[in-house]
């Protein structure tokens, strides 16, 4: 049997509401790795994952207020016909 190394949630994990959309900020890393994936699940249960790892959780999070302001939430989470559903 393969053993499988742990998923490690951050403390920054948290609930964000914006003009009454609703989404679950998860910043994890796997026990073995360094970097720290930054994911967007929204209330239908889709998924908006960011392309690159980042170095610390708090720098997860400090993208994803960034990318809040700059874009919104709406644009986060349903990006235009033809744009990836990842980010860079």
């Amino acid at each position: 049997m393969t053993d499988f190394p742990d998923i490690l949630r951050s403390p920054l994990c948290q609930t964000v509401t914006r003009d009454g959309i609703t989404v679950q900020i998860e910043i994890y890393r796997l026990e073995d790795s360094e970097g720290w994936i930054l994911e967007l699940i929204d209330e239908d249960g889709g998924s908006t994952i960011w392309e690159e790892p980042f170095d610390t959780d708090a720098e997860a999070l400090a993208e994803f207020n960034e990318a809040l302001e700059e874009m919104g939430l709406s644009k986060l989470i349903e990006p235009d016909e033809g744009e990836q559903s990842t980010l860079q």
